[in-house]
């Protein structure tokens, strides 16, 4: 009796844990809506303040990142509900790896930028905002990378199946969701360059 109540405390502790996921990640998506809203507000003030630039080729490179280490994530999750270890964690180190180089794609990016004299603090708001996007994404990806970790590391431990599997789902939910969120903020941007 006393497995059976210990087993229904960690399986409401899973829906709770999955829950504040969710509603985090909807807060995130209504930050970032909220961002959205006022770059457009911002912009429909006048023809002179758009981003008046070109955006750097590194964000392509960076969404191929983000899409391919999304894949990987994929198939470490399925590997990890197949009791395939040895090829769940080299799949979680290439995500890692992918989300490591997506990072630092995006700082190339910003160098790119402000070589053309696009930096963060200007008289065009509009440029500021590619900043503001990006930025708040890569704190999102560090988030990421340190759920991606937690999740090998628990690999690593040999923690009990029930657990690895839980928390490969939520690293694959939370990581699907920033590949999405960041296709969402390169394509805005493109479509108001």
């Amino acid at each position: 009796m006393a497995r059976y109540t210990q087993d229904k405390e960690e399986l409401t502790q899973q829906k709770a844990k999955k829950f504040n996921l969710w509603l985090g990640m909807i807060g995130m998506f209504m930050m970032f809506a909220a961002l959205s809203s006022g770059f457009i507000v911002y912009t429909a003030g006048g023809a002179d303040r758009g981003i008046k630039t070109l955006l750097p080729d590194a964000f392509i490179y960076s969404t191929v990142l983000i899409v391919v280490s999304s894949v990987t994530m994929q198939m470490a999750y399925a590997a990890a509900k197949r009791t395939a270890f040895g090829r769940q964690k080299l799949l979680l180190l290439v995500t890692i790896a992918l989300g490591i180089g997506f990072f630092a794609m995006q700082v190339h990016a910003w160098g790119v930028l402000s070589d053309r004299g696009v930096v963060f603090v200007n008289s065009n708001a509009s440029q500021s905002f590619i900043y503001v996007f990006t930025g708040m994404h890569l704190a999102h990806i560090i988030a990421g990378l340190a759920v991606l970790a937690r999740a090998l590391v628990g690999r690593i431990r040999n923690i009990p199946q029930v657990n690895n599997v839980f928390r490969m789902d939520l690293a694959a939910l939370f990581w699907h969701f920033l590949g999405i969120l960041w296709i969402y903020i390169y394509v805005f941007l493109l479509l108001n360059q």
